[in-house]
């Protein structure tokens, strides 16, 4: 028998949902090595929940920082700044509905409303998010609210996943809050250190407060390493508190983001001004193959 023609037949809120995760889960694929192999090693509950939550960021930042500033280089009516304000309503909307025609928020307003995830740790996404708009150096108090809502807001979505349903006390819940903002806050600061070049070179912008190609020397290096460090010491003690199916994904992600900042304090300051810094496929596998069996950072 002929399977159904369903661009003639209604197919559903379920199918328009699968369909909708599908597209999520290609951009984390697409877009990130790291993240997308440690995202292999989470329970099938999560998984899914994690790969939407990463496709809504990382489509507005391609907005504020990546495709849109390319568009409007072709048609000058690309107006990121407006596109921006327009997907973060929308967003809204779709956390609010659970529906959107727009499928990488629909799978994004799916999770948000499973997990719990609300406005008051998006909001600061898009704040942030905002700021790359038109902030080209940050003083510690703007840089320290630009990393909240880039990267530590993330944390706390992906946690609100990872807990739904657990049993935790109040003193360990806040353990949990702090450890995924520490991860969150090292994996951003790893980011701007390895893409130092870029930043400084195709974006003229200077994340790290006081900080320039002027100025950046082994010294400065050797401080924002040492911070780094701290919050990766900090995320780690709160791992055992994770649920299994999350344990081992985030384990994996932490010794990434470990071995990519080691890189980092190795290479000579002069250097990374010039390059991208990274770490190879398969010193990645084995990281991978590491955490799997139980290792920890």
């Amino acid at each position: 028998m002929d399977s159904q023609d369903t661009t003639k037949v209604p197919t559903g809120l379920n199918l328009y949902s699968l369909a909708a995760h599908r597209a999520a889960r290609e951009v984390i694929y697409s877009y990130s090595t790291s993240f997308g192999l440690a995202t292999r090693l989470l329970a099938k509950q999560h998984r899914p929940h994690v790969e939407n939550i990463y496709a809504m960021v990382r489509v507005a930042d391609e907005i504020v920082d990546g495709s849109a500033a390319q568009a409007q280089q072709h048609e000058s009516k690309v107006n990121p700044a407006a596109m921006l304000d327009q997907f973060e309503q929308e967003t809204y909307r779709a956390m609010e509905l659970g529906y959107s025609t727009n499928l990488i928020l629909h799978a994004f307003g799916q999770t948000a409303r499973w997990a719990g995830i609300g406005k008051d740790i998006v909001e600061p996404f898009f704040y942030s998010m905002r700021q790359d708009l038109t902030e080209q150096e940050h003083d510690q108090k703007s840089f320290e609210t630009y990393v909240y809502g880039s990267a530590e807001v993330v944390g706390l979505m992906c946690l609100a996943v990872f807990v739904k349903d657990q049993d935790y006390t109040e003193e360990q819940k806040v353990q949990l809050v702090e450890g995924a903002r520490a991860l969150g806050s090292a994996f951003q600061k790893v980011n701007f250190l390895r893409d130092l070049a870029a930043d400084f070179k195709r974006l003229g912008r200077s994340y790290f407060p006081g900080v320039s190609v002027e100025s950046f020397d082994e010294s400065t290096k050797e401080r924002l390493v040492a911070d780094i460090e701290a919050d990766l010491a900090a995320s780690s003690q709160t791992l055992p508190l994770l649920p299994q199916g999350a344990r081992r994904a985030v384990t994996a992600a932490q010794m990434l983001f470990q071995a990519l900042n080691s890189e980092i304090k190795k290479t000579p300051a002069a250097e990374m001004i010039s390059r991208r810094i990274s770490v190879g496929t398969i010193k990645k596998i084995g990281i991978l193959i590491k955490a799997v069996f139980g290792a920890k950072p």
